[in-house]
């Protein structure tokens, strides 16, 4: 919230300045009036560089945004003003973030704003599809059957998004604990019975060999070895964030055995829920399929959507440049075809939501239940080859002292 320099006069003539903290100057001038005092000049205190406030990905926890959503819906269906329900949501809520957010949009609100466009200057908390979809709900003056349906889908794409992390979460952490282990071994234990083989000077299965050489030369190159981690990881991100070579990067997850299909059923999920809600809010079809390319986070998707706007816009059909792509399903496509000639898309993209994010929930369990004995085989052989490898010239040292 920014800050003001404020002068003020109390009854007396005296006058006053300090600085104080307010969402604009006539929210300043409100709280100098409740303390007996009245405003003369305010200045906003300009922001420093250090000051700002930078975020990575939306603020808000999507639980705090989805509590938020289905209060506010009933608070409007009760008959509370939208002011008044953005003041009282506002106050109660936990998440500091939207706090502020919301006393600015209340201040907004009561000069005369809409509050699609007073949500749309908060970028960084209100995507543009919840933007897009709120500003049809005051359209219609549904608001808040929107605010509902908004919940519901945050909702619904919030517990997709968990399943899919629950489901890449075990091997990751497997991975991470593996690495551990075996550095740990590599640079501790190993050195140590290296010295205990020297000094008895006996010959040396090969793995004992060759595991001892990959801790000398783990010792001897840590430091090459953690420039090497460090620079493959800016190289991914730059690959990543790179849109010409990022879709490589998307083809190959998508083609990953066990992972793939997940995906595959995730992102499918997403986009027909995100394209399903939107139209049925009665966002236009091409705006719609604009906010789906951007939200659904997959190029080869996106690609595609962007070919069936095109398609739409000469007068096409939307289905016919998915039927050439192998990343939508045949059961969404011929979902969607009957939905655009029967006038029911919206209704037949909720169907396909539904049933994909189902597909998705069962999928993440059959994952873990078959990564899961996967893993622990992995970290056996792993850790069962490096112990191995001190065990069995230990046995050959035992014969030889008795």
């Amino acid at each position: 919230m920014p800050q003001f320099n404020y002068e003020a006069r109390d009854r007396r003539g005296k006058i006053h300045k300090g600085v104080l903290e307010a969402a604009s100057k006539q929210v300043l001038a409100t709280k100098l009036k409740e303390s007996g005092l009245r405003l003369l000049q305010a200045e906003q205190k300009k922001e420093s560089i250090w000051s700002k406030e930078i975020y990575i990905g939306n603020p808000v926890k999507p639980i705090d945004f989805i509590v938020f959503l289905r209060q506010f819906a009933i608070l409007i269906r009760s008959g509370v003003s939208i002011v008044e329900g953005t003041s009282i949501l506002g106050a109660q809520t936990e998440s500091k973030v939207l706090k502020k957010a919301l006393a600015q949009i209340e201040v907004e609100l009561r000069e005369g704003s809409s509050l699609s466009s007073a949500c749309k200057k908060h970028s960084h908390i209100f995507s543009p599809l919840f933007v897009n979809m709120l500003m049809a709900g005051e359209t219609s003056g549904t608001m808040d059957t929107t605010l509902e349906r908004l919940a519901d889908y945050y909702d619904k794409q919030y517990r997709t998004r968990k399943k899919l992390q629950s489901a890449l979460t075990y091997p990751i952490v497997i991975g991470i604990i593996t690495l551990f282990i075996v550095t740990f071994l590599l640079t501790y234990v190993i050195p140590t019975f290296e010295d205990l083989f020297v000094q008895f000077d006996s010959e040396l299965p090969f793995i004992t060999s060759a595991i001892i050489a990959i801790s000398d030369w783990l010792m001897n190159n840590i430091l090459f070895v953690l420039l090497i981690i460090v620079l493959l990881f800016v190289i991914f991100l730059l690959i990543f964030y790179n849109k010409s070579t990022r879709i490589y990067i998307d083809y190959a997850i998508m083609k990953m055995p066990l992972i793939g299909k997940l995906y595959q059923k995730a992102l499918i999920a997403r986009f027909t829920r995100t394209f399903g809600s939107l139209l049925e809010n009665s966002v236009p079809i091409l705006e719609s399929l604009i906010l789906s390319e951007r939200i659904v986070g997959n190029l080869i998707v996106s690609d595609v959507l962007q070919k069936a706007r095109r398609s739409l816009e000469t007068g096409n059909s939307l289905t016919e440049p998915m039927k050439k792509h192998w990343i939508i399903p045949p059961l969404v496509i011929q979902m969607m075809a009957i939905g655009e000639k029967t006038g029911s898309l919206d209704y037949m993209l909720q169907k396909a939501a539904d049933f994909y994010e189902a597909e998705v929930e069962t999928a993440t369990d059959q994952f873990k239940a078959m990564l899961e004995p996967m893993m622990i085989v992995f970290l056996a052989v792993i850790v069962g080859t490096i112990v191995l490898a001190i065990v069995v010239p230990m046995f050959t040292i035992f014969n030889t002292i008795q």
